[in-house]
């Protein structure tokens, strides 16, 4: 381990004013901190203590309602033995400074990691912190250390009943070396870690304090609306702003890469100035682009092996002999929908810029803004805000881009602002894709054969097509519920991916892949076991290890689910759904309301390991599970003439609280480290409540929207 030496630790402590201050990374304790150290060993600093007895917390984590701003404070809090309530969180700004170590090389949060990357790098910034608080009250007391131990923010001596606060300590651990290895607390020793269900981000949402990028004002600040191409691709031709700079309010127009900006001294003047331009679009390739010939495309690439390309082959589906079943499967569009509208605030001055947001992924945006503005990196400073929702579209930076080339352009600080009508129609959507089923069963009712093929466009081209070309045009992350399916007792199973290609704009959407994936994979499961006349859950057991966390997860969801004795007037469906490592299965009492399914109850079991926050994964998982019935229910993005039909939410529908089911929450004990919870609950919902249309009407589901499917 890596020690930091005792006078470059006091020159860093002093930068900050007589706080204690600590780094530490994933892979060592600490990190050097010479004024002239190399870049390999640029710090990575998590806390500080202060003399008033408080905490601030550093987070590389954004908030977006999943509860980091509490969850991973608790990490520092349990090891510390600090209570919450003097924790204050602080989110970091852009900088390799604040990448954990054996992370991937960015500020972000997505795909349910922020638990699992900090796990370690901040329970180890806790007890260096709490071991060189207890050594600077030994050297004061003269004791040994082991004799002292730590409670509520303070360090005891229980020989004498002494107690020194740590804010009186702060002052000689900072002249203390950095320890180089430091215990970490066993779960018997956790006093926050599993056992709290606080949410210290609530109350300032409540009463209007907490700071979205909607609340951002900064000193002249202008606002400005965007008019776009209403069709993806298509460019400004000629553009007449005199009409729009009549309008009472309006200060500029400025033409930038993505359309034509309207600035003004607030909101409505630059959406009624917007209205007023008058733009001659050049629409592009894509003006003729409809949903039906999308569709189309894909079955054709589907029935088409040349273009396959296998991801994962045990044994020799093509081989297999007996009872085979097939079927196709379709997705349309998804928008994200967060409550909050994309927007984003900048200001580009002589030297550098700064930008405020409610952002996903701080180090892309980063990157994006020196691209506009030729400043070096370090020069572009890049905070977030709270997120008003996030569910993958902030890890775009389009939005932040605009605001970057408008201020640049009019030399003031500009605050770009969409509608729900831009969010919905100039999104980067879930990708629709059309999938290609085929399953063999033996004479016993036995899955000897599977094979699974995915069509969609790959959310990589954005933001990894190094990537793809890596894996020869093979997207395996578009394959997520197909690759990790737990089903690993079929001897012959392929797994295979065809890209198709299209125009339109397609992103990280909650639980990547696996939210379409697992649909069809699901139900595809639930056909052969009405095909081999088969109980849903048993034949799924069969497959599966016995001792595995998905076949623990299942036999329990049963359990909770009463699985075989449906509520009075209800059917039941079952899915298991895995996510980035961790497990779950889900139980659905649906009931049959004029052809559409009702869901009555959900019955959840899942496995994520270690659970910091029992309150905050019993959320996320109904959160997750809303978000997939309100999606599967009735969501749908179309392309007409290559413009989006829906607008807002009277045409893009989304669940009401009188569709929301009870749901009871049950996650399997674990010590192992946590695996992450924000995506696990979504994938399951559709197939369950799929499965159980099915056995209420007989009638097989194979495509979302059920809206449509049923109608």
């Amino acid at each position: 381990m890596t020690a930091v030496s005792r006078s470059n630790f006091l020159s860093l402590a002093a930068s900050f004013a007589g706080s204690l201050v600590l780094a530490a990374g994933i892979d060592v304790c600490t990190k050097p901190l010479e004024a002239d150290a190399a870049a390999d060993f640029v710090p990575n600093i998590w806390l500080r203590v202060h003399p008033d007895d408080t905490v601030t917390v550093y987070l590389n984590k954004t908030e977006m309602g999943q509860g980091v701003a509490t969850g991973l404070p608790t990490l520092i809090a349990d090891e510390m033995d600090v209570p919450l309530t003097r924790v204050h969180v602080e989110f970091a700004p852009a900088g390799p400074q604040w990448i954990y170590p054996a992370s991937p090389s960015q500020v972000s949060t997505g795909g349910s990691t922020s638990m699992r990357d900090s796990w370690l790098p901040l329970r180890r910034a806790g007890a260096s912190a709490r071991a060189m608080l207890v050594r600077a009250a030994a050297q004061r007391w003269n004791v040994p250390a082991a004799q002292l131990r730590t409670e509520d923010g303070a360090v005891i001596d229980p020989q004498t009943n002494r107690r020194a606060t740590y804010g009186s300590l702060v002052a000689d651990a900072a002249a203390l070396p950095v320890p180089s290895s430091v215990a970490l607390k066993t779960p018997q020793e956790y006093r926050l870690i599993g056992k709290t269900d606080t949410r210290t981000d609530i109350p300032s949402k409540v009463d209007g304090s907490a700071h979205f990028g909607m609340d951002v004002k900064v000193p002249g600040m202008r606002y400005a609306a965007i008019a776009r191409s209403p069709v993806f691709g298509g460019r400004v031709r000629s553009y007449d702003a005199s009409k729009a700079k009549a309008v009472p309010g309006v200060i500029e127009v400025v033409r930038i890469s993505n359309g034509v900006a309207v600035v003004a001294h607030h909101t409505w003047a630059a959406f009624q100035g917007r209205d007023a331009l008058v733009v001659e679009w050049d629409e592009g390739e894509n003006a003729h682009v409809d949903t039906a010939d999308l569709f189309a495309g894909h079955e054709r690439v589907a029935r088409d092996r040349s273009q396959w390309r296998v991801a994962l082959q045990r044994g020799n589906a093509e081989g297999a002999h007996g009872k085979a079943v097939e079927a196709l499967y379709h997705g349309p569009f998804l928008s994200h929908a967060p409550m909050e509208p994309m927007n984003a605030t900048a200001h580009v001055r002589e030297n550098d810029v700064i930008v405020w947001a409610p952002m996903q992924n701080l180090t892309r945006v980063q990157a994006a803004v020196a691209k506009i503005t030729g400043f070096p990196p370090e020069r572009c400073h890049i905070t977030t805000t709270l997120l008003g929702g996030g569910f993958g579209r902030r890890l775009q930076s389009d939005f932040v881009e605009e605001a970057v080339e408008v201020s640049k352009a009019i030399k003031t600080p500009v605050k770009v602002v969409w509608t729900r009508e831009d969010d919905m129609q100039h999104d980067f959507y879930r990708p629709m894709g059309v999938n290609a089923v085929r399953g063999v069963l033996d004479e016993h009712g036995n899955v000897v054969a599977l094979t699974h093929t995915v069509v969609s466009e790959s959310i990589r081209h954005i933001y990894a097509p190094a990537q793809l070309v890596k894996e020869h045009g093979r997207d395996d992350a578009a394959l997520n519920g197909v690759t990790d399916m737990p089903y690993t007792r079929i001897p012959n199973y392929t797994a295979a991916y065809a890209e198709y290609e299209h125009g339109i704009p397609v992103g990280s959407y909650r639980a990547p892949d696996a939210n379409w994936n697992t649909f069809v994979m699901e139900s595809f499961v639930d056909e052969l076991a009405h095909a081999a006349g088969k109980d849903p859950v048993a034949f799924r057991l069969a497959m599966m290890p016995p001792d595995s966390f998905a076949a623990e997860c299942l036999r329990e969801a049963a359990k909770r689910g009463n699985w075989g004795k449906p509520r009075p007037g209800t059917h039941q469906g079952v899915a298991v759904m895995a996510w980035n490592g961790s497990v779950g299965a889900l139980v659905a009492d649906v009931a049959m309301v004029d052809k559409m399914p009702q869901v009555k109850h959900v019955t959840a079991v899942v496995h994520c390991g270690t659970v910091v926050n029992p309150g905050i994964v019993a959320a996320q998982t109904r959160g997750a599970i809303m978000y997939g019935l309100s999606a599967a229910l009735a969501g749908k993005i179309t392309i007409k003439n290559g413009r989006v039909e829906q607008s807002n939410f009277d045409s893009y529908l989304v669940a009401h609280m009188k569709d929301t089911p009870s749901i009871d929450v049950h996650a399997l004990p674990s010590e192992a480290p946590p695996t992450g919870i924000g995506e696990l609950g979504l994938p399951g919902i559709a197939p369950a409540v799929a499965g159980a249309v099915f056995a209420a009407t007989g009638k097989r589901v194979r495509s979302q929207p059920f809206s449509d499917a049923l109608a």
